[in-house]
């Protein structure tokens, strides 16, 4: 992924962030912003090994040398992948850097070929802004609950389960892919 560059303006000094994949070399910053989440109950926590194992998952934005937000795309099946671990410091919500994190990993699912993204939030106005839709976590690929299994939050899930479609699955035809309320399916790799 090519470096992305916008400007945060406050109380009138322009500001550069840069958005790019992450590498070893974040991944102390990444777990302080997210474990900081996990801390409140909003996000898993991550440790140092399984974010080494899962580092080119991630795209970071910096304002100068401070990680501001951070993102992973996730793949899970060839059409699709999940949205996970988006984090933005918390002084820095309401200025777009979500919203810059959120179209860098939808960029990469597309070069990628991906036919869906989904996300599990607590913010799905959010993901509504950016083209989501809410579906029942009973659609999306068995592979996704692994993740689950070890939250604390297993047996009394409060999570939004949401997906947005990149691209028409090329088996499924058009009657099929959204279900009678509208909601899109996910591409089931057994249909492939």
């Amino acid at each position: 992924m090519v470096s992305a560059r916008i400007t945060l303006t406050s109380e009138s000094h322009l500001h550069e962030v840069e958005v790019r994949k992450a590498t070893m070399s974040d991944i102390h910053a990444l777990l302080k912003l997210i474990n900081s989440y996990a801390a409140d109950g909003i996000m898993l926590p991550r440790t140092e090994f399984e974010m080494s194992e899962n580092i080119r998952d991630f795209s970071v934005a910096y304002l100068g040398s401070q990680l501001i937000g951070c993102g992973a795309l996730h793949f899970y099946t060839p059409t699709s992948g999940e949205v996970r671990s988006l984090a933005v410091d918390p002084s820095l919500k309401a200025h777009g850097v979500g919203k810059l994190m959120m179209e860098a990993l939808e960029v990469e699912a597309v070069d990628n070929h991906l036919h869906a993204i989904f996300a599990f939030t607590y913010v799905p106005e959010f993901f509504q802004k950016m083209g989501f839709q809410q579906v029942e976590r009973g659609e999306l690929p068995l592979k996704v609950w692994k993740d689950c299994l070890r939250c604390p939050k297993f047996q009394c899930c409060d999570e939004i389960a949401m997906v947005k479609a990149l691209r028409p699955h090329p088996v499924l035809t058009s009657t099929n892919v959204e279900s009678e309320t509208g909601l899109i399916q996910l591409p089931n790799i057994k249909q492939l």
